[in-house]
Parts: structure tokens; C-alpha cells; sequence
């Protein structure tokens, strides 16, 4: 039986975690379909048949899907699922709303956060915030997966040409009703997908501080992130906070601020090709894991770091 894979998407476009999920799910089997859900999605849904690993896009639209509730979309993966051996979706918060009550519908144990495919049956997931791996085989005859979309390399956007079919939508749950959206709009790259991200901890002191990281990011192009001290301190807005209880980001450089490093803290970053720390405790957790490390005050360092990137005619972003 075929893999499904459930696209995220705001109607106009698919978000970068699906690209993420589909390499995941094309490891499991090549014979890979995926279903969108939404309102007036079509240009979503052509690009996810654009995408060379999918095989089929099944196409669902109502206008109780326009916005993304897990008690509507959840029949219509249920009714699909007798197709499929494999469920598929990010462990972020779309997928850890919506999984989870598929998976009691189908009355299947979910296999969570994956971040590798050993077979379609045996997965290797982090427990213990990370401080171990354990290697996980599910017997059930529907497997319910979410994977971690840092550990999975986004799939190709284009080259695929796969089959678009409409599929009948199902009753509107009526006991939730979608409210509103907050969102916080920013020109700079997504926390979660970004290249460079600098992270401030409570060493910061305060929000106002903050400015500091603010400075470097704009300079690099890079991501703002933050501890969780940081975001209880009330620094920061805890949709920066990176960890087990935030986001787990894997960019390409990892700036830590004034951050000790707490278990909770490395779990959601230690996987960063190159992470730097800048801590002015020489025995500070962070930097058992740092590639480069700055035993400094970081109010001393930060500003003679800013004058050597200002001194770069270009940086690369």
C-alpha cells in the first residue's frame, strides 16, 4: 500500500516543512500520494504535484477548511487512511495538533518525531531531550508517523508532474469554531528554516539588550532565536525560543549569546552544523557542544563583533 502524506499549506502556498516530510515519507516507499486540504488551494496543490516524489495529490476543498482546524481535517485523513499503510506529516505544531487524533480514530499507536527511516517498519527517534535514541518498530497494520523536519533534507520543488484528484469533502465539526489569526510578520528568515540563526539567553539581562542580537541578525540575514530563560524572562516572545519546549532548528550556523546551554536548550539546536557560543562562564554547558567557543562578556564582545562584520564589504546570506 501506498505512503500518505498530509501538505501544510496557507491555500496560496505549501509551507517549507512539507518538502521536508515528503523526502521522510518517500524513504518509507517511493509509491508516495499526498492529500491537501483547504479553500481555494489551487496553486498550492500544483505545487505540491510539482514536487518529484509525489505520485498522486488528492485535493480537498470546502470552505470549513479554509482555516486549518484539527476536528475538520481529521475525518477526511481518516477516510482516506483505508488506502494507506503509512500517515505522514511534521512534528511541529500543525502535525502534533492533527496527528495524534487521527491516530486515535484508526485506534493506531503513534511513532513520533522521527528523525531517520531504518524500513517502513523501524524508525529512529531522540528521547531524553535528545540525550538518547531509541529504535522503534511498529507492528500496527496503519503506522501514524510525524517527523522531525530538520533531520529530513527538503525534497525537490519542481519536476514532478503527478495527477491532481478531487476528493469529496466531509461534514463541518460544529462543536469548534476557528476565531481568528495572530500572526507576527517579519522580513526575516523563519526560525524554524533559516541558514543563520543568533540566539540571546538570560545572560541578555534584558529586553531591551535584545538590540544587540537584533543588530548581528540584520547584518547576517539570520534568524532571531532565544532561551527559554530568556522568553520567561519576558525578553523575548516565546516564538523565538529554541529547545524541546520551542523549536528545533538545525540551521547552518548557530550564534548563542549569553546562553549556558541547559539540557532542555541543546536539544532544540545541537544538531547546528556550526555553533558558536559567547559566555563569560568558562564552565557553561554550552560549550561542550559549541565548534567555536568566546569566554567574554558578551556586552564587550557583541559590539567588537559588530565592528568586524561592519568592516565586510559582503557577507553571503
Amino acid at each position: 500500500m501506498a505512503v500518505l502524506l498530509i501538505a501544510e499549506h496557507n491555500n496560496k502556498e505549501l509551507r517549507p516543512f512539507t518538502l521536508n516530510a515528503a523526502t521522510a515519507a518517500s524513504q518509507i516507499d517511493s509509491d508516495l500520494h499526498a492529500v491537501i486540504i483547504g479553500q481555494n488551494s489551487a496553486d498550492a496543490a500544483k505545487q505540491l504535484s510539482e514536487l518529484p516524489v509525489i505520485k498522486k495529490v488528492l485535493s480537498v476543498e470546502a470552505a470549513h477548511y479554509e482555516n486549518f482546524t484539527a476536528e475538520n481535517f481529521a475525518p477526511v485523513i481518516v477516510k482516506l487512511a483505508e488506502n494507506y499503510s503509512h500517515i505522514v506529516c511534521s512534528a511541529n505544531t500543525f502535525g502534533k495538533n492533527l496527528m495524534p487524533r487521527i491516530a486515535a480514530h484508526l485506534d493506531t499507536s503513534q511513532v513520533s518525531d522521527i528523525i531517520k527511516v531504518i524500513s517502513p517498519d523501524i524508525f529512529l527517534r531522540p528521547i531524553y531531550a535528545g540525550n538518547a535514541f531509541a529504535t522503534i518498530k511498529s507492528n500496527d497494520a496503519k503506522k501514524c508517523v510525524t517527523i522531525r523536519p530538520t533531520s529530513f533534507d527538503p525534497c525537490e520543488s519542481t519536476g514532478g508532474s503527478a495527477l491532481i484528484e478531487k476528493v469529496d469533502a466531509s461534514e463541518e465539526f460544529s462543536n469548534t469554531k476557528f476565531i481568528k489569526r495572530e500572526e507576527i510578520k517579519s522580513d526575516r528568515p523563519e526560525l524554524g528554516t533559516a541558514r543563520i540563526v543568533v540566539s540571546g539567553g538570560r545572560g541578555m539581562q534584558s529586553g531591551d539588550n535584545f538590540k544587540l542580537i537584533t543588530e548581528i541578525a540584520d547584518k547576517l540575514g539570520a534568524a532571531i532565536g532565544a532561551s527559554r530563560a530568556a522568553v520567561d524572562a519576558g525578553y523575548i516572545s516565546n516564538d523565538h525560543q529554541v529547545g524541546q519546549t520551542g523549536k528545533v532548528v538545525v540551521p547552518d550556523l548557530y550564534i548563542a549569546v549569553g546562553i549556558s546551554g541547559a539540557i532542555q536548550h541543546l536539544a532544540g539546536m545541537k544538531e547546528s552544523k556550526v555553533i558558536v557560543a559567547i559566555n563569560k562562564d568558562g564552565e557553561a554547558p554550552i560549550f561542550s557542544v559549541a565548534d567555536y567557543g568566546l569566554e567574554a562578556d558578551l556586552f564587550e564582545a557583541i559590539p567588537q563583533f559588530m565592528e568586524e562584520l561592519n568592516k565586510l564589504n559582503t557577507i553571503q546570506k
